[in-house]
């Protein structure tokens, strides 16, 4: 059984936004990405890829599609694939989050 603790894990940078891997498979990647307050994860696209972000620690600015909406700890955002999304720390606390992708957009489809 692998286990991990994000909260010895978890790193900022006042540079930007930190992604720290927890597992990866061929089917999904879980990541927590640590971000100090003003830093961003910029508007994308995954064309072929689910992202669910779950909020671990302070509030987050989350846009999916046309949509915005403020949220804090306990709360999840989904992004379906082909919609544009990211997140802000628009706040003047760290913002930490549990970030899962299906399938994993790094493995390449073995059709």
């Amino acid at each position: 059984m692998q286990v991990k603790f994000f909260t010895e894990l978890k790193k900022f940078s006042p540079d930007k936004m930190v992604k720290i891997n927890l597992f990866e498979t061929n089917n999904l990647f879980c990541d927590v990405y640590c971000l100090e307050p003003q830093q961003s994860q910029k508007l994308h696209t995954h064309h072929d890829a689910d992202k669910i972000y779950f909020v671990l620690e302070g509030i987050g600015h989350f846009y999916v599609g046309e949509e915005k909406q403020t949220l804090g700890v306990g709360n999840t955002v989904l992004a379906p694939a082909g919609l544009q999304h990211g997140v802000e720390n628009l706040s003047e606390e760290r913002l930490v989050l549990l970030v899962v992708m299906s399938p994993n957009p790094n493995v390449k489809n073995k059709a």
